[in-house]
């Protein structure tokens, strides 16, 4: 099974690079943020003949979250669990049936600029409901991932210039330590467990000719429980992505699991 997480900035904006990607790379379950549509506008029709079956949660402008899967979905449910009242469509689930099942969880981090503030309060207590629904999870022993956008820079290694990212919601001490306590209840970063080292990032902004630069920065990540990183052959970045017409800012990652 190979999956991917993918912020594309824009579905209608990507109505073309989306289906060229899809079709070069092949991955069977994909993970989709800030597809900003509301559900019922969201253009199928830019995946016909591709094989993919779409559940959305989407927003009106911005935000909004899918799932394209070229096997059979059940048990789809939209929203991180935790507070009622949070309208914002960051949040989906879904079984994937290949071999065996694994749940999937697409995720849209939340920014949290600026900070300290409101927004960076929302996302900390964001982080602090999708550690108890990792847990929740974690205790049900089925294999199952965490997929998405988490605006989390987790280490310096991760940013080409991370001193400009000091005083950013993405780098700050607190950021770093919510996505370390989640990672630590026992989950595997794909990418890190196949990919070491400095120079490998998922964001380049479009200002300032970042990408031009390789002024990037990794902050799309799929975190592994115990049982589907025993799953886990192979992982990467698709950064030529980036260069090619009409780009998002973000790149896919993927990984291949033997399900």
């Amino acid at each position: 099974m190979k999956l991917a997480t993918f912020n594309i900035n824009g579905i209608k904006a990507r109505a073309e690079a989306l289906p060229a990607w899809l079709r070069a790379a092949e991955p069977d379950v994909v993970v989709l943020q800030e597809i900003k549509s509301v559900d019922e506008a969201f253009p199928h029709e830019i995946f016909d003949g591709l094989g993919y079956s779409i559940e959305t949660h989407g927003q009106k402008g911005f935000n909004g979250v899918a799932i394209l899967s070229k096997l059979p979905l059940e048990d789809v449910t939209r929203g991180l669990p935790g507070d009622d009242s949070d309208e914002q469509a960051r949040w989906i689930e879904a079984t994937v049936v290949g071999k065996v099942a694994v749940r999937i969880c697409g995720l849209y981090l939340p920014n949290g600029n600026p900070a300290p503030g409101p927004k960076y309060d929302y996302k900390l207590a964001w982080m602090a409901r999708m550690r108890a629904r990792a847990a929740a999870l974690l205790a049900s022993e089925m294999p199952f991932l965490m997929a998405g956008d988490y605006n989390v820079i987790p280490q310096d290694e991760d940013a080409a210039k991370p001193e400009a990212w000091r005083g950013d919601a993405l780098a700050l001490p607190e950021s770093r330590a919510a996505f370390r306590r989640i990672l630590n209840l026992g989950f595997t970063d794909a990418f890190r467990a196949r990919v070491q080292g400095p120079g490998h990032y998922s964001f380049w902004d479009y200002q300032a000719g970042a990408w031009a630069k390789n002024n990037g920065i990794l902050i799309d990540h799929l975190l592994l429980s115990p049982q589907a990183a025993d799953l886990l052959r192979d992982a990467g970045i698709d950064k030529a992505v980036r260069g090619g017409d009409k780009p998002s800012d973000h790149v896919p990652v993927w990984i291949d699991l033997d399900a």
